[in-house]
């Protein structure tokens, strides 16, 4: 096991940063206390839309003319440079674009760690690196530990109730050795951190946290996928094929869904039934018992590391979702693929969400679930 993540950022030499401020409150704060620590900061809000009136307003994305404003009008008084970049397109075709895109293939993305990944730790930080900055701060509920030789860990926040280590699972040991998380390794509750930026003078301080995904701006998700995917009527079969109903598009369902399935008629025993699987290739929706969304084993692909890759089979915690629990699982790189298996059956695992490997409080890495197995129904 690791170290524990209070030795996080020890008293450092003065770093150049550059703070990602998004307009809410805890970007806000994280930016102030890394003034505070000493460090040369310069404060950056970036355009993620061509057209930032169609993204949500009302405080509640991260990317709006409004959020902007109240980005700047934070800077000025934390004192602090302050500057509008845009990645309008780059965020279109890495985030925008593979949600859409997953969806069609039957899978369930979480684009809020894809923008982690190639937004705010791949293209923020390398333009950040060129002109100069040590690193980027931003207001995540993560801990960065710097181990004796050098190296960096990312850890689970202090205050476990706002930890954000798993959207962030996706960053590599270059991407964690220019990160700053302010906000990670104090134990402060959200009302407290809101009564920080009002003690600073921050107007953002009673500003509600978004929730929802900033380029949907009414939050139908359905609605913004049948837009773009237009609409493709299939089946709704049960898990012998027979055909219980129609729908729409498959990409309108996700595995564990209960509620929106429209088959009319009840299952035999009377219980509820869940969407079990989704098939592009046959445009059909599979559903059956809760019991048949037990998932005793994944393979997950494309695997990212927060070090050094591990080596052999492992026992670690699982997270499966970004306000999920712990599950204890065994784990290991097999073909090029991580293969992980579950002490115990889970449900609602989809393929494209990330499966996130944990050592204690460290994070090992992550990965995207590809496919799983359930466990077999007792035979009758």
């Amino acid at each position: 096991m690791t170290d524990s993540p209070g030795t996080s950022q020890p008293a450092q030499r003065p770093l150049r940063v550059l703070a990602a401020m998004s307009g809410g409150v805890d970007s806000a704060v994280a930016a102030a206390r890394a003034v505070e620590a000493g460090h040369d900061v310069t404060g950056v809000h970036l355009a993620l839309s061509a057209n930032p009136q169609s993204f949500r307003t009302g405080a509640r994305g991260c990317c709006t003319l409004e959020d902007s404003r109240d980005a700047r009008r934070a800077a000025d008084v934390i004192g602090i440079p302050f500057y509008v970049w845009d990645l309008a397109e780059r965020f279109r075709q890495d985030v925008v674009e593979d949600f859409v895109a997953e969806y069609e293939a039957g899978r369930t993305p979480n684009p809020c760690l894809r923008c982690n990944e190639k937004i705010k730790f791949a293209a923020l930080l390398d333009k950040a690196l060129a002109l100069g900055f040590d690193a980027v701060c931003t207001g995540h509920y993560a801990t960065v530990v710097t181990r004796p030789d050098g190296s960096r860990e990312l850890h689970r926040a202090s205050d476990a109730a706002k930890d954000q280590s798993y959207v962030l699972g996706v960053l590599d040991e270059r991407q964690l050795a220019h990160a700053l998380f302010p906000l990670g390794d104090t134990l402060t509750t959200k009302d407290e951190i809101r009564a920080e930026a009002e003690r600073r003078g921050l107007a953002v301080a009673k500003k509600p946290d978004s929730h929802d995904i900033c380029f949907i701006a009414d939050g139908d998700t359905q609605g913004f996928l049948a837009q773009r995917l237009g609409s493709s009527p299939g089946d709704i079969v049960d898990e012998e094929g027979q055909r219980l109903g129609t729908h729409e598009g498959a990409h309108g369902f996700t595995v564990g869904q209960r509620k929106g399935l429209r088959i009319g008629h009840p299952a035999p025993d009377g219980k509820p039934r869940y969407v079990l699987d989704i098939s592009p290739v046959t445009n059909t929706v599979t559903v059956g018992p809760a019991e048949s969304l037990d998932v005793t084993a994944l393979v997950a692909l494309s695997p990212r590391w927060c070090g050094t890759p591990p080596t052999g089979p492992g026992r670690y915690t699982a997270q499966l979702r970004a306000h999920g629990g712990e599950t204890e699982v065994t784990a290991e790189m097999r073909d090029g693929q991580l293969e992980v298996r579950f002490a115990e059956p889970v449900r609602g695992v989809a393929p494209g969400q990330a499966v996130v490997l944990y050592d204690g409080t460290r994070v090992v890495g992550s990965a995207t679930i590809s496919r799983t197995e359930r466990r077999l129904a007792p035979a009758g």
